[in-house]
């Protein structure tokens, strides 16, 4: 589905990221996920890993330590226990 998605990922200290990307995958705690734009709702718990967020052929990286992401018609939120932007 074309488009872009709204993402934004937030750790108790502040706001990592927020903007329209092509693209996250997220380790969620019964497996890693994918969101594109169009995807269906759902909120899952997260466990330790990295998010990758894909935009315009750039890939951004996040390590976070659990948290939960929502998402539902309006994008995905990642509400991380911890979090910091990574390395590729």
């Amino acid at each position: 589905m074309a488009g872009k998605l709204h993402f934004s990922l937030v750790s108790p200290e502040r706001e990592l990221f927020s903007g329209e990307v092509d693209q996250v995958d997220a380790p969620g705690s019964e497996g890693d996920f994918g969101v594109l734009a169009g995807h269906a709702p759902f909120m899952t718990t997260l466990k330790t890993g990295r998010v990758k967020v894909y935009n315009d052929g750039r890939v951004l990286a996040f390590d976070v330590e659990g948290g939960f992401a929502d998402v539902t018609p309006d994008g995905l939120t990642v509400l991380a226990e911890k979090a910091i932007e990574a390395a590729i």
